[in-house]
């Protein structure tokens, strides 16, 4: 998901889309297409808005990446973007992830390997009123919602989740629901939660466990990030880098 201007940013992101901000030499979309290819990942969907001709720029050079434009994107938050993308996905198992946001390698790779027809990374912390909270049963999230009282939240989803081919066409149907009834501010979160509502999916909360993540929506997050970005994510981008 890409298509967001990042106006939180200030002035960095006049000229660039946020998930081209650099950290440690590479743009924040560099270490996400690398993240995905390191674990076999090939056929790569941006979902692109603000200066999508740069996207479309990387798309040329990198095998397997293709961009789907959203037109609507000054509009509709992310949920928006899924739906403008959902007719091009596949019901295969997919990973669904924000551009500007990173997180260690270990965590890519448990999501992956996680169990459930959707698993969720948690960062498991008091969390503030931004923050996309969670409240969890028995390891399954049971809400997950930026409205959620922060009292009452019991951590923060990262914002990338590993959706199987089980519960794609669920996560479809409940996109097309909510566009038809008008959320166009709905997140894609809103989505996930219209399938826990359903009861019929395993819905799997996967604890971070205090590892690197980081998703860039004010400059102290970019600094953030800048100053604490795994070698290991590093050195995946440059293995990556010609590809």
């Amino acid at each position: 998901m890409a298509a967001g201007r990042g106006s939180r940013l200030g002035n960095l992101t006049d000229d660039i889309p946020k998930a081209f901000l650099k950290a440690r030499g590479y743009r924040l979309i560099d270490y996400n297409v690398a993240l995905l290819r390191e674990y076999g990942i090939k056929d790569i969907k941006i979902v692109t808005g603000y200066k999508a001709g740069l996207y479309e720029e990387l798309a040329q050079t990198h095998a397997g990446v293709t961009c789907i434009y959203n037109p609507f994107y000054e509009y509709c938050n992310v949920l928006g973007s899924f739906f403008m993308a959902q007719d091009k996905l596949s019901d295969e198992d997919t990973i669904y992830l924000h551009a500007d946001t990173l997180c260690d390698t270990g965590i890519f790779q448990d999501m992956i390997q996680g169990k459930g027809d959707i698993v969720m990374p948690v960062d498991f912390k008091p969390c503030d009123r931004e923050a996309m909270k969670v409240t969890t049963r028995a390891g399954q999230i049971i809400k997950v919602s930026k409205e959620i009282v922060e009292e009452d939240s019991e951590g923060e989803f990262i914002g990338m989740a590993k959706l199987s081919s089980k519960v794609m066409p669920a996560i479809k149907s409940a996109s097309k629901k909510l566009m038809r009834d008008g959320c166009l501010k709905s997140y894609f979160e809103g989505a996930i939660q219209e399938v826990i509502h359903e009861g019929k999916y395993y819905v799997s909360a996967m604890p971070t466990h205090n590892r690197f993540w980081g998703e860039v929506d004010f400059a102290e997050d970019y600094q953030y990030v800048q100053d604490n970005l795994p070698d290991t994510l590093w050195q995946i981008a440059e293995k990556h880098k010609d590809a």
